[in-house]
């Protein structure tokens, strides 16, 4: 089996080389950017499994290199940050990422949640090789290439718009709890303000509507919210 591969975006040399150090003892094929102005290229070019980012970084900072790998790749990304605000943390996820570590970190900690995320994406706990879809009416969610075709439309979407579609979407026309979206989007929802959720809500609501999907999203107060699809758009 081929080794997973991690890419390092951590401007402070001796912490990334640390990094490294650490995780090809662990048998993982690693790469430090080299580049900060090309991060994007080296980024893919390496094609990782999964990415360890930084968020004061020269140039531009991780949030900013966050949102543009999200253009191109699903993959894992985990911020590693001296920064321990909540809204730093908020930012992070919102902006992309999957996971949030503090500095200064523990090794076994950085190791644990590697593990966690590429038994998920790419392991035991992967979904099926198999693409997915869902479709209800004239909109069809490509899960894995985080697409929603309606009609003769490809709309791209963020990767949490994605999460939150497809749950709605399968549970259609049954109500998705607040705590059930909260689950499946954050894997720690200790820091995670319950204004982030109605901010990714409203992103897909708008990208419905931008198509003529209107009202299709119903906030079901004190339950959740659900996908109610008009008649004449089905």
């Amino acid at each position: 089996m081929d080794k997973h591969r991690i890419f390092i975006v951590e401007d402070d040399k001796k912490i990334a080389q640390l990094l490294a150090d650490t995780l090809r003892k662990y048998q993982y094929d690693v790469e430090i950017v080299e580049d900060f102005e090309q991060v994007k290229e080296e980024c893919l070019a390496f094609d990782p499994h999964l990415i360890l980012l930084d968020i004061n970084l020269p140039s531009y900072d991780g949030y900013y290199w966050c949102r543009e790998l999200r253009q191109h790749t699903t993959c894992p990304i985990i911020f590693i940050s001296a920064r321990s605000g909540d809204m730093d943390q908020v930012f992070a996820l919102e902006n992309g990422g999957d996971d949030f570590i503090t500095k200064p970190f523990h090794y076994e900690i950085v190791l644990a949640k590697i593990r966690s995320h590429l038994r998920r994406t790419f392991g035991e706990y992967a979904p099926s090789q198999a693409e997915r879809t869902v479709k209800i009416g004239a909109l069809n969610l490509f899960i894995e290439r985080m697409e929603l075709h309606v009609r003769d439309n490809v709309v791209p979407l963020q990767k949490k718009e994605s999460v939150i579609l497809e749950l709605l979407l399968e549970a259609s026309p049954k109500i998705v709890s607040r705590e059930k979206l909260l689950e499946e989007l954050w894997d720690d929802q200790s820091f995670v303000d319950e204004n982030t959720l109605n901010v990714n809500m409203t992103r897909v609501r708008k990208k419905l509507a931008d198509y003529g999907i209107q009202s299709s999203i119903e906030t079901v107060r004190g339950a959740g919210y659900r996908f109610m699809i008009a008649a004449e758009e089905s």
